[in-house]
């Protein structure tokens, strides 16, 4: 990934549409995921990348999450930012908004799915080394 590249990707359509911007900040990665019918931040997460307890070869990583009152992007702000730690080696912040009015439990599956295949399209780039997915 290019010093001054933003990288974006999507999935989903409509009210299930889920967008990710990715900006690297020196050898660190910022991440915003955003969509829904009203976008907005409702969880940040900070993650760090360290040896594996159960297997010191592999990488893990350790979080820290701050959730808006109110607000439930907790769950994609901390896979997105553990995911991203480990999988690049970096420290990774991820900021999160997401929401759908009157969700089901069925809008939310799929807006969780869909933040996760923006994220595998996004890791996948940065390891082609490309800037649009």
């Amino acid at each position: 990934m290019g010093k001054n590249l933003i990288l974006k990707t999507a999935a989903g359509a409509g009210k299930h549409r889920v967008q990710l911007l990715l900006l690297p900040v020196g050898e660190d990665i910022l991440a915003v995921f955003f969509g829904g019918d009203r976008p907005h931040i409702g969880a940040v997460a900070v993650a760090i990348p360290r040896p594996s307890l159960r297997d010191p070869s592999r990488l893990s990583a350790t979080s820290s999450v701050f959730t808006l009152v109110g607000h439930k992007d907790d769950e994609v702000a901390r896979m997105a930012s553990e995911r991203l730690a480990r999988e690049l080696n970096r420290l990774a912040v991820v900021a999160c908004g997401i929401h759908v009015e009157k969700a089901t439990k069925a809008d939310i599956g799929k807006l969780v799915q869909n933040a996760k295949l923006s994220l595998e399209k996004a890791i996948n780039s940065l390891k082609k080394g490309a800037g649009q997915a």
